[in-house]
C-alpha cells in the first residue's frame, strides 16, 4: 500500500518551504503515472474521463469528501464527462506533501 494513503494533511499557513522539483518528482513516483508535475514544479494535475455526467459528479463528490476531510482543497475543472484536478498548496505558492497525500487518496477511489 502507498504510505501516502495512511497519512493525514497537516495545516500549512505559509512560512513553510515548498517542495523542490526533486522532492516533488520523488513523491510523484508514489502516485499513478497519470499525475503530472507542472513545468514550474508548483502543482500536480490529473485528467479523468467518465462515461457520463452522473459518474463524473459521483467522482467529484468523492473528491470533495476527501478534500474536506483533509482540509486541503484542489482546483477542479468539471464537464459532462471529465474532471481535471490541480493540486497546489496556495499558502506557500508551491507543492507540499499534502498535495501528494490527497492525490494518493483520489487514486485509491478511482482505482
Amino acid at each position: 500500500m502507498n504510505e501516502l494513503i495512511s497519512k493525514q494533511c497537516v495545516p500549512c499557513e505559509g512560512g513553510a518551504i515548498p517542495l523542490s522539483r526533486e522532492a516533488a518528482q520523488a513523491l510523484l513516483k508514489k502516485l499513478t503515472t497519470a499525475w503530472a508535475l507542472s513545468a514550474d514544479a508548483k502543482s500536480i494535475q490529473r485528467h479523468y474521463r467518465f462515461k457520463n455526467f452522473y459518474r463524473t459528479m459521483s467522482f467529484v463528490n468523492a473528491v470533495a469528501h476527501i478534500a474536506n476531510s483533509e482540509d486541503h482543497h484542489p482546483d477542479l475543472e468539471i464537464g459532462f464527462n471529465y474532471c481535471r484536478i490541480n493540486y497546489t498548496t496556495h499558502a506557500i505558492d508551491g507543492l507540499s506533501e499534502n498535495d501528494f497525500i490527497c492525490a494518493a487518496k483520489i487514486d485509491l477511489i478511482h482505482a
